[in-house]
């Protein structure tokens, strides 16, 4: 299986890799139009399962369960900024009206919603007890993204989609992350500066034969086919809230490492747009192309 599949479609906790398990909620296509509907809370409590490459067993990042409590919600973040959403879920058939009112009473009774989800969710990510990782707007069906997006913190919410019943659980929100390019030249002027290179990281995702050929000075070189070795480790060989650099030869893989450094929780990615050869052609001819 390919690395870019790889990098897309798998999350933790998925020990084969099944790109067919797309959790349904979301958004294939941003023409759908779907109606809106009504949605209510109540308690639970979690566990967590963050988004990562499939290619070893990670350590999951896993905080302390937390006691959910009846509450009304906001649909705005302090200050009014985008926000992500660390959400999971399970969703039942339409028809399954006695079923969903029995798991209501049951995550109200204190049972765990990821737990039954594994159980009876018809969604893929009941592999996953029904994580579905960090969340933005724009990338799921409206009703669903509607009762996420103004659901309280750890306050269990059911909605109604196309797809049938949903209890969903927001169990934190952060602000939106920045994943941008950034042009061959800008980096260039960034580097001239000592100071960018003691505070920024940048790392190199060529293979060593690759680099061997062409390099720029301050990247930490983590060659994309050793992911299995410096992945598990990512978060505590960098910073996941320092400007962080990605490159590669022409900026396709270092597009998808920095998509999972954003899914790990890096707040400020930047890939190479062009990668190394663009660098090379647009602004620094010293440094060879191949």
């Amino acid at each position: 299986m390919s690395m870019l599949r790889s990098v897309c479609q798998l999350r933790v906790g998925v020990s084969t890799p099944k790109p067919s398990l797309r959790p349904s909620i979301f958004l294939s296509s941003l023409s759908h139009h779907i109606p809106t509907h009504s949605h209510t809370s109540f308690s639970r409590t979690f566990r967590f399962h963050p988004p990562s490459l499939p290619l070893s067993p990670f350590l999951s990042l896993m905080p302390p369960k937390a006691a959910a409590s009846y509450g009304t919600g906001s649909s705005e973040a302090e200050g009014g900024r985008p926000r992500e959403l660390l959400v999971q879920h399970l969703l039942v058939k339409e028809d399954d009206q006695k079923l969903l009112l029995d798991l209501q009473q049951r995550i109200s009774s204190g049972e765990d919603l990821s737990d039954l989800a594994v159980e009876h969710s018809i969604c893929p990510s009941k592999e996953e007890g029904g994580m579905l990782g960090w969340v933005r707007k724009g990338q799921m069906v409206p009703e669903f993204e509607e009762a996420a997006f103004s659901a309280p913190l750890n306050k269990v919410v059911r909605c109604k989609t196309k797809f049938g019943w949903h209890l969903l659980q927001v169990l934190s929100e952060r602000e939106e992350s920045i994943l941008q390019d950034i042009q061959p030249n800008v980096l260039h002027g960034k580097i001239q500066d000592p100071s960018f290179l003691e505070e920024a990281q940048l790392i190199d995702v060529r293979e060593p034969e690759e680099v061997a050929k062409a390099s720029l000075p301050g990247f930490t070189v983590l060659p994309l086919r050793q992911f299995g070795d410096w992945g598990p480790e990512i978060t505590t060989k960098f910073d996941p809230q320092k400007d962080t650099y990605v490159m590669c030869h022409h900026g396709m893989r270092s597009l998808q490492v920095a998509k999972w450094l954003q899914s790990q929780g890096f707040r400020k990615v930047y890939n190479l747009s062009g990668g190394i050869h663009a660098y090379a052609v647009q602004v620094d001819p010293s440094v060879p192309t191949y």
